[in-house]
């Protein structure tokens, strides 16, 4: 069996990524940390198209329950491992800089880019003792142009894809690749808030993107044919640069 890890995967993105693993034939571990209802629909779902899902809670952003789930997963699945990591993972907590207070900085750091360390550290000791995996993080076009009001969202995107480059070269040798998606405007729960008539405008597209449309990036990254790319940034983002 294949087993594949979506952090943050009960709405939104991060549902979308699950269900098109589900259908490449991995058995999916739906990661969530509140919402336990978003995440059953994301089984329900997978299940319903004849895929095979499982719940996995616990707070990326926190280092022992990260430790504690992933330690008892391994223990209820001797002899098997997570060869596909997606780190979707993420929040935001926007406010202009000079109005910006500590936890909001915090928060974001600690979910965004702390969650990928404690979370990829613990999964990558399996895919380099098997030597093979694939790491798929979804960073931000704020991560690549930086967008007014998200100082620390941009830090905690723009910290990932340093840290995807970096690691990269250090499991290269070991059939383990990193890789990042970079979403523009997706319509998401997370994108509510924004008026999409006042960025339409802005895209060539002419539009918002849809979370499948991210989740078909991640699903090329985690196969077979791209195993000689590696420390890469996909954008997907409808055109949308600066």
């Amino acid at each position: 069996m294949k087993y594949a890890l979506v952090t943050g995967g009960s709405r939104g993105i991060g549902r979308a990524i699950c269900v098109a693993l589900a259908k490449e034939g991995y058995s999916v571990i739906v990661n969530y940390a509140r919402n336990r209802e978003a995440a059953e629909k994301t089984v329900e779902m997978i299940a319903s198209e004849g895929g095979m899902a499982q719940l996995l809670q616990f707070n990326v952003a926190s280092k022992e329950e990260v430790d504690n789930a992933l330690d008892a997963w391994d223990n209820e699945h001797p002899g098997e491992y997570i060869s596909v990591l997606v780190n979707n993972a993420g929040i935001r907590q926007d406010n202009l800089m000079i109005f910006m207070q500590d936890e909001q900085w915090n928060n974001v750091l600690e979910t965004n880019l702390f969650g990928f360390f404690y979370v990829t550290r613990r999964v990558l000791k399996n895919m380099l003792t098997r030597r093979y995996g694939r790491i798929v993080n979804v960073t931000s076009l704020s991560g690549l142009t930086g967008l007014p009001g998200q100082t620390n969202y941009a830090a905690s995107k723009a910290g990932l894809i340093g840290a995807t480059r970096a690691l990269a070269m250090e499991v290269a040798p070991r059939k383990v690749t990193v890789n990042c998606v970079a979403p523009g405007f997706i319509e998401t729960d997370m994108t509510s808030d924004i008026n999409q008539d006042e960025h339409k405008g802005r895209i060539p597209a002419g539009r918002f993107g849809k979370p499948a449309e991210v989740a078909a990036a991640v699903v090329f990254f985690a196969g077979e044919n791209a195993s000689y790319i590696t420390g890469q940034v996909l954008s997907v983002n409808g055109g949308l640069y600066t």
